[in-house]
């Protein structure tokens, strides 16, 4: 691909980064160049972002329904998978996993939802009181 040829496509996020291509210049040798996004990454970047908007509703419905507590919600939400909230509340895998039961997380004190809501950013009201 010629410099001049690197895609300057609408993307959602164009106004924060942009990509780093590899052309060949008038001369025939390998430059770098800035690209804005291509359609088709695009296109995927949006289908991922369905998927995420997607499981965070189910989340929310999850724990509007009883069958999860808020921590499921929000670790949808800010996109954290187990290892991430470990990492950020120092709490163990089976310990996050327990409390993500409703019962489990309704008898957990104010000094450990306050690790939650911090990973989180969230007021502890906010955690305690989440109805989905």
């Amino acid at each position: 691909m010629k410099k001049e040829e690197i895609p300057q496509d609408k993307s959602a996020l164009e106004n924060m980064t942009r990509e780093l291509c590899y052309a060949k210049n008038a001369d025939g040798k390998y430059t770098t160049g800035l690209s804005t996004g291509w359609e088709v990454k695009k296109d995927a970047l949006d289908n991922a972002w369905d998927d995420i908007k997607e499981r965070i509703e189910d989340a929310r419905k999850a724990v509007k329904n009883g069958e999860k507590s808020p921590i499921h919600y929000f670790m949808e939400l800010r996109l954290m998978d187990m290892m991430i909230l470990k990492g950020y509340t120092g709490f163990w895998g089976f310990s996050i996993k327990r409390h993500l039961k409703p019962a489990v997380f309704a008898k957990l004190g104010d000094e450990k939802l306050k690790l939650y809501a911090k990973a989180f950013e969230v007021s502890l009201e906010e955690l305690k009181n989440f109805k989905g």
